[in-house]
């Protein structure tokens, strides 16, 4: 199979911009709809002064400060390399998805709180009618965000887009248990079900948190590929009838953006243009596979005695 570097920048290119056109359509998206919310989320609050409705907007509030927080990581995250950020700054989407896990730890507290506030002392809600009515056209407003979230995070991958769902799928749930929160207790007089309702979502939220926390520590701290995809480029490498051996492999993500380098063991009587006309050989199936990725190819004439990674390949 024959690869064409120019062909594979060309659409490189146009995947970058369509990828930046999209995030910044998202983050605007999520930002217009957080204030929404909390303005709607203000009034239903008002008018029912509802402990479950007030809970559900703290956490919209929660969610506006993140998404403001995310529009501004992931424009910072888009900026092109430059002299002083020689890597690009995508490592401002896993800086993002950080902050937001705790922002969403922080929301998670406050509502435990309310939780065994309402075990020991619960309460009727008054004109629950208009507060379900509010809540519900809040829960539709929101599922639409998240669908369209779920879109681009498919297309893009964004690490902050994910944390950012990950408010607003929360605010689903909330909202879902206010709304069963406020038939049953008012209609049905089973004032306990708010608290129980509540928890629930807490430890929902809670654990799926805990996984964008460990997601973004991984990438600020330059964790290697999977296993599978490291065993990839080794036989993709390995592959060539020309390369001998491949070590010190080395791998990380950076935002959308990977990073792959190594050293390539060629036979040690070839010229070093043919060096480095098979390396670039090498790197275009590379890429070919690896998309958005830069890869660095170190090249070693076979059996000569270097120090190694200690690490396996």
């Amino acid at each position: 199979m024959s690869y064409t570097k120019d062909k594979d920048n060309a659409e490189s290119n146009i995947a970058k911009i369509e990828r930046s056109r999209l995030l910044r359509n998202v983050t605007y998206a999520s930002v217009f709809v957080a204030i929404f919310l909390v303005c709607l989320k203000f009034v239903a609050w008002s008018i029912t002064d509802s402990v479950s409705i007030l809970s559900s907007l703290v956490d919209s509030v929660f969610d506006s400060l993140a998404s403001i927080f995310n529009l501004l990581a992931v424009r910072h995250a888009l900026i092109p390399a430059d002299k002083d950020h020689r890597f690009g700054h995508g490592k401002a989407e896993a800086l993002s998805g950080l902050a937001q896990s705790t922002f969403i730890f922080g929301s998670i507290i406050f509502l435990i709180i309310e939780v065994i506030r309402r075990f020991f002392s619960p309460k009727i809600i008054d004109n629950s009618s208009v507060g379900i009515i509010i809540i519900v056209i809040s829960l539709l407003v929101t599922i639409v965000l998240v669908v369209y979230q779920r879109e681009i995070i498919r297309r893009t991958n964004s690490k902050a887009i994910k944390a950012d769902s990950l408010h607003y799928l929360s605010d689903l749930l909330l909202n879902g248990g206010v709304i069963m929160s406020l038939i049953l207790t008012s209609y049905a007089g089973i004032v306990l079900i708010d608290p129980i309702v509540a928890l629930l979502i807490s430890i929902y939220v809670l654990y799926i948190s805990y996984g964008i926390f460990i997601s973004s520590i991984d990438e600020l701290m330059d964790r290697e590929f999977t296993e599978k995809d490291r065993q990839k480029i080794i036989k993709i490498v390995l592959n060539h009838r020309f390369v001998e051996n491949i070590h010190d492999l080395r791998t990380r993500k950076s935002g959308f953006k990977s990073f792959i380098q190594f050293h390539l063991d060629l036979p040690a009587n070839i010229s070093l243009l043919k060096a480095h006309k098979i390396s670039d050989e090498v790197e275009e199936v590379l890429l070919y596979n690896f998309p958005e990725s830069e890869i660095i190819i170190h090249q070693d004439p076979a059996g000569i005695d270097e120090q190694k990674d200690c690490f396996e390949v």
